[in-house]
């Protein structure tokens, strides 16, 4: 009987795995795919010498590509922007102060307030916005557009008459209009809104609600009027025949504009917003 010693056993498996009977592994074969964009495709046509209508068919497909890429970033950057957390205060006061210290008017953010509040943020995500205007007899147009560095850009419109209100030039009328316009476009083309300052619960009423507030703490209602009935509103007609001697007072120093408002309001009846307002516009006649 054969006994098969160690070097045997060696020799047969070196025998079952010698390169002629090794099974073969294939390699893992794999699909590069190549994004080839309309410029890939111009370079090509221009080294091989293409005629110049499909030059041109390319140089066009080109611009539409990268119009749809420039949108696309603008969306992009747009979403991006607006999770910044960014607060635009109501700071400028409309209006003037009784003699207890209330403010009867409104507040709105100036144009200031909302550039700075919006630019910062527009900047670090490759947006700008810039107006343009349009002036024609009696009307004013602006134009806001906000533009993405890629050359994507949207824009809003908006229009409005000189603003006549007071005594204002007719170059301060049309600058009136002007930054009015300016301010509710950039808003408006953001998607930004204004928002009033915390005052710890004091407030909350805001527009047209704040000063109805207001208008209960008028001389008229502390002199016995119910609560509940409007007091009564000063004529235009008495206005419109006392501002010129009023106007004159207001601007010679002689009184306040709150003192005026004061004053006319003792008579029992109360001023209407836009009478003080015009009352208000005399103290700067002289800014």
């Amino acid at each position: 009987m054969n006994t098969a010693t160690m070097a045997d056993v060696i020799d047969v498996e070196s025998a079952e795995f010698t390169s002629s009977n090794r099974p073969v592994v294939q390699p893992e074969q794999r699909t590069a795919i190549a994004t080839t964009t309309p410029s890939d495709l111009l370079r090509i046509a221009v080294e091989s010498n293409a005629d110049l209508d499909r030059l041109e068919k390319l140089m066009e497909l080109q611009e539409r590509w990268e119009a749809n890429e420039a949108r696309k970033a603008f969306v992009s950057a747009m979403a991006t922007f607006k999770r910044e957390p960014i607060e635009i205060f109501k700071r400028k006061e409309v209006g003037y102060k009784t003699g207890a210290g209330d403010f009867v008017g409104y507040k709105h953010a100036t144009l200031a307030d909302i550039t700075d509040a919006i630019a910062p943020a527009m900047a670090r995500h490759g947006l700008s916005f810039d107006w343009d205007i349009h002036q024609t007899a009696g009307s004013i147009t602006i134009d806001c557009v906000v533009t993405h560095e890629l050359g994507y850009s949207k824009k809003v419109t908006m229009s409005g008459a000189p603003d006549s209100s007071g005594k204002k030039n007719a170059i301060q009328q049309a600058a009136s209009t002007i930054t009015y316009l300016q301010r509710y476009t950039l808003l408006s083309v953001t998607g930004m809104s204004t928002k009033e300052e915390d005052d710890d619960g004091a407030g909350g009423a805001d527009g047209d609600a704040g000063k109805e507030s207001h208008r209960s703490e008028s001389p008229a209602n502390q002199k016995g009027a119910k609560s509940s009935a409007e007091p009564q509103q000063y004529s235009q007609e008495a206005f419109d025949k006392n501002k010129a001697s009023w106007r004159e007072i207001v601007k010679s120093g002689r009184k306040t504009v709150a003192g005026m408002v004061a004053f006319i309001e003792a008579r029992g009846a109360a001023l209407t917003e836009d009478q003080k307002t015009t009352i208000d516009s005399w103290s700067h006649e002289n800014d």
